[in-house]
């Protein structure tokens, strides 16, 4: 059965997260540029990067390598075609996050922004053990209300998430993240409209004494 990651058109997603009532395209566009900056690192790993959103505030002398990850081919073509600027820095990778960790490379920091609640707290785990990071910078949706899709005229899109959907909470994360070894480092919250709120935490590799 296929993920419904790969069914949703981009069109419609990112039409949907940057109306007035949802706001999240532009909220996370603008937190990206202190994840992108925040830590010393020279190559990224961004999961579920749809159509990479942020990638402009990318600046080339910065940066080694940039992995982009998501499950949706189209998605990534998307990517690759907007953001030719990026060729030979960004590498844009087809990979199921929840059967085929594997496949990831190595990176010195991982960016999850609205990723870990469609693969659950297990799967991160192991994708995070795989690309090995120093750190991880992740940003995950705290519904304050029941809906956890905003209402729009998109709305029928997502019908098929409800499958694989995944409710977060701050402490639970941090306690898989502690698990395997990673501590919280920083949290930044951002309010959206329809009671829903955006959490930043950040996270950094405990060092074997």
């Amino acid at each position: 059965m296929k993920n419904p990651w790969e069914e949703i058109s981009l069109t419609e997603y990112e039409n949907h997260m940057q109306l007035d009532s949802v706001m999240q395209l532009q909220v996370l566009n603008e937190m990206m540029i202190g994840q992108f900056y925040t830590y010393p690192v020279s190559s990224l790993m961004i999961f579920g990067i749809a159509g990479g959103n942020g990638l402009e505030h990318i600046q080339k002398d910065k940066f080694n390598k940039i992995y982009g990850i998501d499950i949706n081919p189209l998605y990534l073509q998307s990517v690759i075609q907007r953001y030719s600027k990026l060729n030979g820095l960004l590498e844009c990778l087809c990979i199921d996050l929840i059967n085929e960790t594997d496949k990831l490379p190595k990176a010195d920091m991982v960016i999850a922004n609205l990723l870990i609640e469609y693969i659950g707290y297990g799967c991160f785990q192991k994708a995070i053990v795989q690309a090995s990071p120093k750190y991880v910078s992740c940003i995950i949706q705290i519904n304050m209300e029941d809906n956890w899709v905003s209402d729009s005229p998109y709305l029928h899109v997502f019908d098929g998430l409800e499958q694989v959907h995944h409710q977060m909470e701050e402490q639970s994360l941090e306690k898989a993240m502690l698990k395997i070894d990673y501590h919280t480092i920083k949290t930044l919250e951002h309010l959206l409209p329809n009671g829903k709120k955006l959490v930043q935490i950040d996270f950094e590799k405990n060092l074997s004494i």
